[in-house]
Formats: C-alpha cells, sequence, structure tokens
C-alpha cells in the first residue's frame, strides 16, 4: 500500500532532504557538503527515512551511519596558489600523406593541445601511426605543476616539457616565469622545473604510500588552460598497469581530469599530494570516468636523482616477465595465480648471475609481495643500480631465496633463452608434432637445444600454439627428447606451461589439457 506524502509536510520536508544528498553523491561530489553527521536543521538523517520492514517479526535493523561528503575549501584554499600553469612551445615532427595545406589530417598545423601528453596515452590506444613522410612544426601546449620548495623547484610530467624549447611558468598571482627543465624521466613520465624567484608557496606531500581505495581524492590544474580549476573523486584502484608503463603502478581514479591537467597534483583529504596526474583513457580525447595518476612516492624518488644529479638511472634484474593466469598456476602448482613468470632471462645479466631461470615465478622482492607481473619491473626501477635485492622465487613446486645484484638499465646485454637436445613424433595429449632442431636451425636461431613444431593441433592449437615455434621447456623442466614432453605432461593436472621460442621472442603458453 502506497503512502501519499503531503507538500508542506513534515515528512515532504524531511524526504526532499534526503534526496539532494542522494543527488550530491550521484553528481559525484559536485555540490560540496560540510563533513558533519548533520543533514539539514531540522530533518532526520538519511538512514532514517528507510520504511518500516514489511515483516513485522524481523529483529530491527541496524542503522547505517549517515554520509557526509568531504568539504575540500580549505584544502583548495591552501594549497591552490602552489599550483601553477606550464605554457610549452617548441616543434615537433609529424607525419602527413602528402596532401596540401589545408586538406586531410596533413594540414602541419598544430592544435591548442597537440603537444598536451594526454592526447599521446589517447593515440596509443586508437593504434595510430605514422602516414607518409615527417616534417616539423610549432607546438603550443598547456599543462600543470606544483611546488614543492620555495626557491622554485616545480614537479610535472615529463610529456609535459617533451620537445620545449620554451617553458612558461604562470603562478596564480599573475606573475610569469621563463623556466629550466632541471631534468625529465620518460620512462616513469616525471619531469623537474626550476624558476628564478624566492618564498613561494609549497604544497605538503604525503610521506607514505598510504592512499586507499575508496578514499577521496582533489586534483588542482589547468584543463584547457582555465588555471586552478578544482575537481574531485575517489581512487578507483592502485597499482593499475598501463602499455609501456611498466615502472609506474598508477594510482587509478574517478577525478575528472583533462587535457591540461597533466602534471597537476592529487590531494588527500589531509592536502597532501598523493600523486601526479599523468593520463586519462579516452576514447575522445576527453575525460570519461578514468584518470590515472603517478604515486608520490615514485615521483619523489625521481626528483630528487634529477635535483642532485641531473639525470635518471634505473635498476634492471635483466629478465622478461609475463603474467601468471589460472592456467599457469595450476601447472605449475601455485595456490594462486600470483608472482611474475620469468619468460626470458639475459645472458650475463644480473639475473642470470643470480641463478633465475625461465620457469621461474618471482613471488617477492625484499619481502615485498609481487602480486602481478607489473609490480616486479616497478619494484626494480626504483632501486638504486649495484643495490642486492632478496627474491622468493617458486621453482619445480618449492620456494627458494636467491640474491640479485641490480644493474643499470643503460647496460646492453645480449638475451639468452633456455634449454636442451632431440626429439620426434607427437604428443597426442598436446597435439603437437615435433621434431629436433638440426644443426643448422641451431646455427641461425642461436638455440642450443629445443623441439622445433612441425603442426600444432587440439589443446596446443587452440591456445595459440604455431607451426615453426620451438618448444623448450614444459611447466619449467627443459625438455631435450620427446619421452621427456611426455613424462611430465603425465604428471600434469589439467593444463601444462610451454615455453615457447618464436622469432627473437620467448613466451610461456598455458595449455589446458582435454
Amino acid at each position: 500500500m502506497s503512502q501519499t506524502i503531503q507538500p508542506g509536510s513534515k515528512t515532504f520536508q524531511r524526504t526532499v532532504a534526503a534526496l539532494a544528498i542522494v543527488a550530491a553523491i550521484g553528481a559525484g561530489g559536485a555540490v560540496a557538503v560540510k563533513q558533519s553527521n548533520a543533514v539539514a536543521a531540522g530533518s532526520t538523517p538519511v538512514a532514517a527515512l528507510a520504511p518500516p520492514s514489511a515483516n513485522a517479526g524481523a529483529p530491527a535493523a541496524v542503522a547505517a551511519p549517515s554520509i557526509s561528503l568531504p568539504d575540500f575549501s580549505v584544502v583548495a584554499a591552501k594549497n591552490g596558489p602552489a599550483v601553477v600553469n606550464i605554457d610549452v612551445r617548441g616543434t615537433t615532427k609529424t607525419s602527413y600523406d602528402g596532401q596540401g595545406p589545408g586538406q586531410g589530417p596533413g594540414q602541419g598545423r598544430a592544435d591548442a593541445f597537440g603537444d598536451d601528453p594526454f592526447m599521446e596515452f589517447f593515440r596509443r590506444f586508437q593504434g595510430q601511426g605514422p602516414r607518409g613522410g615527417q616534417r616539423e612544426v610549432p607546438t603550443h601546449g598547456m599543462g600543470s605543476g606544483f611546488i614543492i620548495s620555495s626557491d622554485g623547484i616545480i614537479l610535472t610530467n615529463a610529456h609535459v616539457v617533451r620537445d620545449a624549447r620554451e617553458v612558461t611558468v604562470k603562478l596564480t598571482d599573475r606573475r610569469e616565469f621563463r623556466a629550466k627543465v632541471l631534468g625529465s624521466d620518460p620512462k616513469t613520465d616525471v619531469a623537474v622545473l626550476k624558476i628564478d624567484a624566492k618564498d613561494l608557496p609549497v604544497v605538503p606531500l604525503a610521506k607514505a604510500d598510504n592512499v586507499k581505495v575508496g578514499e577521496w581524492v582533489l586534483a588542482i590544474g589547468s584543463p584547457y588552460g582555465l588555471d586552478n580549476t578544482v575537481t574531485a573523486g575517489v581512487v578507483s584502484a592502485k597499482g593499475r598497469s598501463l602499455p609501456d608503463d611498466s615502472y609506474v603502478p598508477f594510482i587509478q581514479t574517478d577525478v575528472a581530469v583533462n587535457p591540461g591537467n597533466s602534471g597537476g597534483p592529487l590531494f588527500n583529504t589531509r592536502g597532501e599530494v598523493v600523486g601526479i596526474n599523468s593520463q586519462i583513457y579516452s576514447q575522445t580525447g576527453g575525460y570519461q570516468g578514468l584518470s590515472f595518476a603517478i604515486p608520490i612516492e615514485v615521483a619523489t624518488t625521481i626528483a630528487n636523482q634529477i635535483v642532485s644529479t641531473g639525470k635518471v638511472e634505473h635498476a634492471k634484474l635483466g629478465v622478461t616477465v609475463q603474467e601468471v593466469g589460472q592456467d599457469i598456476a595450476d601447472s605449475f602448482k601455485l595456490a594462486t595465480p600470483e608472482g611474475a613468470l620469468v619468460a626470458n632471462v639475459e645472458r650475463g645479466g644480473p639475473a642470470d648471475k643470480a641463478g633465475l631461470k625461465a620457469g621461474d615465478v618471482v613471488r617477492s622482492m625484499n619481502g615485498k609481495k609481487v602480486v602481478s607481473s607489473i609490480d616486479l619491473p616497478a619494484m626494480v626501477g626504483l632501486i638504486k643500480p649495484g643495490s642486492t635485492v632478496k627474491l622468493e622465487v617458486w621453482r619445480q613446486g618449492k620456494l627458494i631465496a636467491l640474491d640479485a645484484t641490480l644493474g643499470n638499465l643503460n647496460d646492453k646485454v645480449a638475451a639468452v633463452s633456455a634449454t636442451s637436445d632431440r626429439a620426434e613424433q607427437a604428443s597426442a595429449k598436446l597435439g603437437l608434432s615435433l621434431r629436433p632442431l638440426d644443426p643448422n636451425e641451431r646455427r641461425d636461431s642461436g638455440i642450443a637445444n629445443g623441439l622445433v613444431i612441425e603442426d600444432a593441433g587440439g589443446a596446443a592449437q587452440n591456445a595459440g600454439v604455431q607451426p615453426g615455434d620451438v618448444l623448450l621447456s614444459v611447466n619449467g623442466y627443459a625438455v631435450t627428447n620427446i619421452d621427456q614432453v611426455r613424462q611430465v605432461v603425465n604428471k600434469s593436472g589439467k593444463s601444462v606451461a610451454l615455453l615457447i621460442q618464436r622469432g627473437g621472442d620467448t613466451i610461456f603458453i598455458p595449455v589446458r589439457l582435454g
């Protein structure tokens, strides 16, 4: 039986007040409500407005605590003056399709945000490539940054100042300064600028990685050149990996950021910077609900190197890793599909010297758990070259401990595959037809031992194994003949992991067995 609420009644007023708060929450925080448990003068908290249960005999429900939105006005007022607008002018090479000026995509004209790196992230997902030749065109980009030292040290994104010939920093008091780029690191997308000024306002930086999924955060920046624009949202996820950005475990948020927000700070409710707004996922070039920030601990690690030495050095372990899926976990008898699966080891590199092998699964480094394959390069890349790290590795059904002394990413080392010698016939259970490498194939490919896959059918074909691939190992065991393949497969459960050499790459392919 429905209940009619008369306009002007107390029930009507309470209902309107409750709906107003729900609308504010649904609008993503567009309406600011002070941090208070009070809903409105003389009104009842939202939880108290729930209708009585139809089951009169049921226990009374426990009222949920009332929800209030954070008031970011203090954070914006205090830290806004330390957020700057960055104007970048320079030249860049652009592709064209041979058409004349003003025709088609190759007009030789940069749009207002053509140099803004947010667009680069968009282009990656669109798969846009060069068409025709290239020529240099002037660029004009806009971005944001924030002051971390009163003598004029500013953090921003590396892509904001890429190809820059002239960088101008504009403060909220309308003063403008020509900035010097002290250094930038494309691998983490962090850059440091310096302006000739003193006694500048600065932002406080968070001292630890204590950002929580679901907590409120605030962005201040210059989207589309609109200085000191404030937007708010929540942290959607942490440790997010993005294409070509394996050194950064991004903070994902639903804070509205757009071209021009690049390099601006992301604040928590205490007014501390927890990240640098860097990228968005978009099919239009504008905000669509997903934005990504570089954790401040990553940014400060890079910035300290730039300020002290003028350059950035990243450590390396010397392995290629891939994700551990459920099929791989089943094949390797792992309780959970976690860790970084070593697919390739560089000959003479740090991992090789430490004893790491293709087929190992790195589960932790220096006591910190490796959950996803992105975690390992992110951890390694932020450690000083020459440091020794402790690795916990899953190998052939048991955990082992290894110590590795990290190298320098700039060092060049030849890659190596793994494995063994001789084979023929077929493995019916896998659906593979195998034969040994002949001497010429060994010489040309550089593979000492392996089984050439002449034909793939059944489970192996469905998993993506191709004729011409070279089988190196099964479930982490190097195979030298067909009997070894059969022995490992017969001892396996519902799936096996094949280490395959394809061209110059080695990859693990999980194959589910019937």
